[in-house]
């Protein structure tokens, strides 16, 4: 049985290496890498956030549990990070590698302190208080 909290964090490290990859391609100003990278890179936390989070997740656990809480936070986070990653696009289009790197550390940290509220609070909280959690984890496999 695959939990949600498993499915989710195999999400967040492809992403990781995505940006990673990203960073480095920027770093060496290997251009076409880079914009490949990065598409890759977004494409995957889009889905993430916006199919997955949003639209799957966050909606289910306001269902059981009442709209406040910590996916109104998770919501603003993903607003945050939106801003970010077009700012970041912006500079990669103009190959502006010093504006992209000094985006994309701030982007980092703002996903990394994302990432551990999920992966430590949020994702254990479905995991154990939606009664189909294990469904909702298979609709969540990756592509």
């Amino acid at each position: 049985m695959t939990t949600i909290n498993e499915v989710m964090t195999r999400v967040h490290r492809v992403c990781d290496s995505h940006f990673a990859d990203t960073e480095a391609a920027v770093a060496g100003k290997d251009w076409p890498q880079a914009e490949l990278a990065w598409h890759l890179f977004s494409r995957t936390l889009g889905r993430h956030m916006t199919r997955d989070e949003e639209g799957l997740l966050f909606p289910a656990l306001e269902e059981a549990n009442g709209p406040a809480g910590p996916t109104q936070v998770m919501r603003m986070e993903h607003e945050q990070m939106r801003a970010l990653m077009g700012q970041a696009q912006s500079a990669l289009a103009d190959h502006d590698a010093q504006e992209f790197l000094g985006l994309a550390e701030t982007l980092m940290l703002l996903i990394q302190q994302h990432n551990i509220k999920e992966e430590q609070i949020l994702y254990p909280m479905m995991d154990q208080s939606l009664a189909n959690a294990t469904d909702l984890a298979a609709q969540l496999q990756p592509e």
